[in-house]
């Protein structure tokens, strides 16, 4: 197995991903219930039409609306009939009820649904665990008196990160420390050196341009976009995030950046594949095209945030930066063409990325601090000293992932471990380029979720 950053072995996958089985009420004579796959009559085939499966997942849809309306950040995207919003908006039942609307729904599935390689069974095994991540969110909104990190990051992303320690990222911080020696904390030093290759305000939208252009441009040259794809960019502030894509539908999507704190030049190329190509923008226009408008499955048209979804979306998307940048293509594409117009003198971008590679290597204490601060075993201000201290992070910076902490929650396991992952499974047997861009295309269109990546 190869190695994740440098320091995490991924565990066999197989038992990592084996998903959550929360026990749904037992299930009852019903004419609704989803039992076997529809043969059409006229080819004795299996048919993508499933009435039964098609209500099944409206009623998923009205239900992840529903609970939306006590978390405003749990519907990230929906594109679906206005008629079932409304429904949802005017529906007073507690989160305790939408919690047995959920196990009611996983009732109707059959409870021995195990992933496999065909579209229909891969869509059931989608609604079940989807539904089991609705009800485990549900709950918590109607009891939020006890958090648990890992409990979470199971319940809610079909996964178990790995568990791990700070001396773990020792060897790492020693490296960082022989690159900017000095007597300042290593985190002041970090950032010291990081401010000079900050974009400045007059040139961000031009250096965001350029890159996003060529992350589409790298992207197009495999993945068949829809002909009417678009966005808008918007830049914001005061947000617990650095970029974020709101789909919109009809393969559209608002992409804003946070320009609050600092954007240093690396960060052109990853947000604009990120939030971009192939990144959110990508995934949910083939989602929709693939599985909402060619197949008529209504359940892709809502997109819950806390779900099993997510990791798939964030780890398609950070393994995207390096899919569509393999090697030094990055650094040398911002050398020749992001530093130029940003301003920057790009003769000593070799280190900054290098620097940048070893703080790369951080990104799975994130997860510790993260795991503590959830569990209570430390406050805020000793998260955003560990922050510092363990992923290099500026006091700023540190403080904005703490917001994000309290904000999502485990969420940030669907950025490095959903990146492990989804880069496992993508280059799994798949030894060229053209080879990992085919099954990563395939990924992002199709109802695959964290267990059921390896069927």
């Amino acid at each position: 197995m190869r190695k994740i950053n440098a320091i995490v072995m991924l565990p066999v996958f197989l038992c990592a991903l084996a998903g959550c089985e929360q026990k749904p009420t037992p299930a009852h004579e019903d004419s609704t219930a989803v039992d076997t796959l529809p043969v059409d009559d006229t080819t004795g085939q299996e048919s993508d039409k499933d009435p039964a499966l098609d209500q099944l997942a409206e009623e998923y849809v009205r239900l992840v609306l529903t609970l939306g309306n006590y978390d405003k950040s749990y519907v990230d995207a929906y594109y679906g009939p206005e008629a079932l919003k409304a429904e949802a908006e005017a529906d007073n039942a507690s989160p305790a009820e939408l919690a047995s609307r959920a196990e009611m729904l996983l009732a109707r599935l059959p409870q021995d649904i195990e992933p496999a390689n065909d579209l229909q069974t891969q869509r059931k095994h989608y609604l079940k665990t989807q539904l089991t991540a609705v009800a485990a969110h549900a709950h918590h909104i109607a009891d939020a008196s006890f958090r648990d990190f890992q409990r979470e990051a199971k319940a809610l992303y079909d996964t178990e990160p790995p568990v791990q320690t700070y001396a773990e990222f020792e060897p790492v911080l020693a490296q960082l420390e022989q690159e900017l020696p000095g007597s300042d904390p290593l985190h002041i030093r970090v950032q010291q050196f990081q401010q000079q290759y900050q974009i400045p305000e007059d040139k961000l939208e031009v250096v965001f341009n350029a890159a996003i252009a060529e992350c589409k441009k790298r992207t197009a040259a495999h993945i068949k976009l829809p002909d009417n794809e678009s966005f808008k960019l918007e830049y914001v502030q005061d947000k617990p995030w650095s970029g974020y894509n709101w789909y919109q539908g009809n393969a559209h999507s608002l992409i804003q950046i946070n320009s609050e704190l600092p954007i240093y030049i690396d960060r052109a190329v990853d947000l604009g594949c990120h939030e971009g190509y192939p990144g959110h923008h990508t995934y949910n226009a083939l989602l929709e095209q693939k599985l909402v408008k060619d197949k008529g499955w209504q359940e892709y048209s809502v997109y819950p945030l806390f779900s099993p979804q997510s990791l798939i979306a964030e780890g398609s998307a950070n393994y995207g930066i390096e899919l569509a940048f393999p090697g030094d293509q990055k650094t040398l594409f911002e050398q020749e063409t992001l530093y130029p117009l940003a301003g920057l003198n790009p003769e000593t971008a070799e280190k900054y990325h290098r620097v940048l590679a070893l703080k790369a290597q951080l990104k799975f204490a994130e997860n510790i601090v993260a795991r503590e601060y959830i569990n209570g075993k430390i406050d805020r201000d000793e998260a955003v000293e560990r922050f510092q201290k363990y992923s290099a992070m500026s006091p700023e910076k540190a403080a904005q992932r703490v917001s994000f902490v309290d904000t999502y929650g485990a969420y940030v396991i669907n950025y490095n471990w959903g990146k492990a992952l989804v880069q496992e499974y993508v280059e799994q047997g798949a030894d060229t380029s053209d080879d990992r861009w085919e099954k990563f295309s395939r990924l992002l269109s199709s109802p695959r979720l964290p267990s059921s990546l390896y069927w």
